[in-house]
């Protein structure tokens, strides 16, 4: 059965749906810690025969910052490494059974947007923002986003995303199909979890097959992309780039890159 803390997840059980919702404020950014308490509340709710739905959301103004370039357990530490506990905790994510709607108020940045691409399904708020910032930060994409960002809005948006760094509003989100619906702020978590339970009044087993089926091999290519996405990381974080770039984002500038 669920409880009712998971580190910094507190879960709510209403009906057939949990409500995941992360607490670490301001930014709520991502670390181990984080993802894998996350992850044990996701196989919690597997396991859990009045879990039909997660609705995964956050506290404050911010659904997820990515991580902490000040103080982050999230990013490798200037050499190259095999293994990222980051990236094994984000896998299990994507092994998940259950259906998961995220709602997302403010900022899903970097990292942040791997975690809501986790989801089935994201309901925003006209405030969210989405980026995929890492080449701003002289860095490669991760968490697994060279595989699910494609997946979710096509490759062309996807590689426009990445090589820009822009960040999209709400109703661009909606537009390229990052988002699947678009509700004023204070209706959002509402609206997150009527969705939630309308998947969650549906046969479960029946549910849960047809989910799997179009979610066949997703984990798996999450595990090879975050590994190809590591061995890059590594390189790049040798690079005089990769701290200007942590140095110009700190300091919102344009960073100075030379290319070495």
């Amino acid at each position: 059965m669920l409880k009712d803390t998971y580190g910094a997840i507190t879960v709510t059980v209403t009906g057939h749906v949990a409500e995941m919702e992360i607490d670490a404020a301001p930014n709520n950014h991502v670390s181990v810690d984080l993802i894998r308490a996350l992850a044990d509340a996701f196989e919690a709710a597997d396991a859990d025969p009045r879990v039909r739905a997660i609705v995964l959301c956050s506290a404050g103004k911010v659904f997820c910052g990515g991580a902490d370039l000040v103080r982050s357990d999230g990013l490798i530490t200037g050499k190259t490494s095999n293994v990222n506990p980051l990236y094994v905790e984000a896998v299990r994510l994507f092994s998940c059974a259950t259906p998961v709607v995220a709602a997302v108020q403010g900022a899903a940045i970097g990292a942040g947007l791997g975690l809501a691409l986790v989801a089935d399904f994201r309901v925003a708020a006209p405030e969210a923002r989405f980026a995929a910032n890492f080449v701003k930060l002289g860095f490669h994409p991760g968490f697994g986003l060279t595989h699910t960002l494609p997946r979710v809005i096509g490759l062309q948006q996807a590689n426009l995303m990445f090589q820009t760094a822009r960040r999209l509003k709400g109703e661009e989100a909606l537009a390229v199909g990052l988002v699947d619906e678009l509700v004023a702020l204070a209706d959002l978590r509402a609206r997150a979890h009527a969705l939630a339970s309308e998947i969650a009044e549906n046969a479960p087993l029946a549910v849960t097959a047809t989910r799997a089926t179009l979610r066949q091999g997703l984990a798996a290519a999450v595990k090879a992309a975050t590994d190809h996405e590591l061995s890059v990381q590594g390189i790049l974080m040798l690079t005089s780039d990769f701290a200007e770039g942590v140095k110009a984002v700190q300091e919102r500038r344009v960073g100075h890159f030379t290319g070495r």
